[in-house]
């Protein structure tokens, strides 16, 4: 069992609520107090209670995505909704790339409802690199306090999380791992939206259509590829190289005045010869990249 100042949380802090369908059941029948008729008007009232939730979550998502929405994906909101208690209201769900995905918020009130005894979270050193902003950890999930415990590791690093959340990799690992362990400890086939590289965060409905409307970049990228700024940021970072010599470089390469005109292929291309003449001969880079500083006027 884990040490108790390790806990992620506590106990105490993941009480009992009435969307959890299954606490019904683990009252004795014959308890003192305790009635078969009370009992069955429990589990009544819980399932009406999750009816009205699929209702309202059906009823929101539609608004939300309108006609994006087919008839499996409400099937699957349905069932999820109907054995985990989720909500899009409170922000429990996405809906991204036709699919649905489960947020951290979702995962965390998921643990409170089914009185998980805590989380252990660990850093795996070895395994981290804090020059390059590389971390990786190790998040252990006890659903009672007999549990062995479920383990998820989760990984950040520049290359694989949003530039919303740019210089947080440590936090994002922690949240990846947790969510991981929470998934496999509760059962849960959704992936999490904090897991995917391309979007980290829990995004709202208002904030989703804010991006769906948004014009692709010339040089970005809508498959969940890391987008062509985002690579040249992570070699620049990686090689400790000069921003706007790079940029300089860039335009020259592409034949462009600026950087922002060239084409994603021309783009595309630099970003394979940066990193190659990077890693193989760093010091020629730089020569090169210096050829292009402005030279500084002195005033006699």
């Amino acid at each position: 069992m884990a040490a108790k100042d390790e806990l992620y949380g506590t106990p105490s802090a993941f009480a009992n609520s009435s969307l959890d369908k299954n606490t019904a059941l683990r009252i004795p029948l014959f308890n003192s107090g305790i009635h078969w008729r009370n009992l069955m008007k429990s589990l009544i009232g819980v399932n009406a209670r999750l009816g009205v939730l699929v209702r309202q979550n059906v009823k929101m998502a539609r608004r939300w995505k309108g006609s994006q929405l087919a008839g499996v994906a409400l099937d699957r909101l349905r069932e999820m909704t109907l054995e985990f208690g989720f909500s899009v209201a409170l922000g429990d769900f996405a809906y991204l790339d036709n699919g649905w995905y489960v947020t951290h918020a979702g995962l965390l009130r998921l643990a409170l409802r089914k009185r998980c005894a805590g989380m252990q979270v660990k850093q795996v050193r070895e395994s981290c690199d804090p020059s390059i902003n590389r971390w990786v950890f190790k998040a252990t999930v006890f659903k009672s306090p007999r549990s062995k415990g479920f383990v998820g590791y989760g990984d950040a690093d520049p290359s694989n999380v949003s530039p919303l959340v740019r210089g947080a990799e440590m936090r994002v690992a922690e949240t990846r791992a947790v969510n991981r362990a929470l998934r496999k400890a509760y059962g849960i086939g959704l992936c999490s939206v904090e897991e995917l590289g391309w979007l980290t965060g829990s995004p709202g409905p208002a904030r989703e259509q804010s991006q769906s409307v948004k014009p692709p970049h010339q040089n970005g990228s809508n498959n969940g590829q890391p987008k062509l700024r985002d690579r040249l940021c992570v070699l620049i970072r990686q090689y400790n190289l000069d921003p706007m010599l790079v940029k300089a470089y860039a335009a020259d390469f592409c034949g462009t005045p600026t950087l922002k005109e060239a084409s994603r292929e021309l783009v595309e291309s630099f970003i394979s010869h940066l990193a190659t003449g990077a890693k193989e001969n760093r010091d020629a880079l730089l020569c090169k990249l210096n050829s292009y500083a402005q030279p500084v006027e002195v005033k006699l």
